[in-house]
Order: structure tokens, then C-alpha cells, then sequence
């Protein structure tokens, strides 16, 4: 499925939820691991704020990328996110989504524009 590079240059993004390791299989308890490196894998969520428009988002980022000095509340950057769109079917349903994903989550800065 086509993979679709985000450009957050412009764009502020806030920590909304502290890094927790995703979970695979929820009866299991069993932890997402990347296909090709075999990392575990973890979720932040962000609220995306571009434009004047925000949107809440859970970002998928390997367990290496989780930098030390995260703020809930706080900037992060996201180098290498990319958007993946995805469907599937579930009991009977079709569901269809974004999927959100970057090499890593960092402390960030506010956009020089909205600095003082």
C-alpha cells in the first residue's frame, strides 16, 4: 500500500500521550514488533496542528526512536513521518483508516512563527 510522507516542518505537534508499547494482540497481551527488524514497537499520541486545524493522532515510532526528556503537554518532533492508509474487514465490517508512523519522537520547538 502507497506510503505518504507528512511535511510537520510548518506544522506545531504536542505531546498528548506519553509512549506506551503497542499492543498486537489484546487478549494475548502480545507486543507489536516491526516486520523487518523485529523491534518492538511503540504509540504517542500527538494533536497535529497546521493552518489553524488540529487533529489527535496515535504515531506508531520503534522502541530505539523513543528519545529520553518527553513532556506530555510539550513540543515533539516526529522526523520521518509518514501516512498509511489502510482497510480491512472485521466481523463482518469494512473499516478504513490512516495509520501514522515515524523513525522516532523527540523533544521539539514551537514553530518560529508563533515564538514571542
Amino acid at each position: 500500500m502507497r506510503v505518504i510522507r507528512v511535511d510537520a516542518s510548518t506544522a506545531t505537534v504536542l505531546l498528548t500521550e506519553a509512549p506506551a508499547p503497542k499492543v498486537r494482540d489484546r487478549q494475548t497481551g502480545e507486543i507489536a514488533k516491526d516486520a523487518v527488524s523485529g523491534e518492538a514497537l511503540m504509540t504517542v499520541g500527538v494533536v497535529y496542528i497546521d493552518e489553524g486545524e488540529s487533529s489527535l493522532m496515535q504515531v506508531t515510532i520503534p522502541e530505539s526512536g523513543v528519545t529520553e526528556g518527553l513532556t506530555v503537554g510539550a513540543p515533539v518532533s516526529l522526523p520521518g513521518l509518514v501516512a498509511r492508509p489502510w482497510e480491512s474487514v472485521f466481523n463482518g465490517q469494512q473499516r478504513h483508516g490512516i495509520a501514522f508512523r515515524a523513525t522516532a519522537v523527540a523533544p521539539g520547538a514551537f514553530p518560529m512563527s508563533q515564538a514571542g
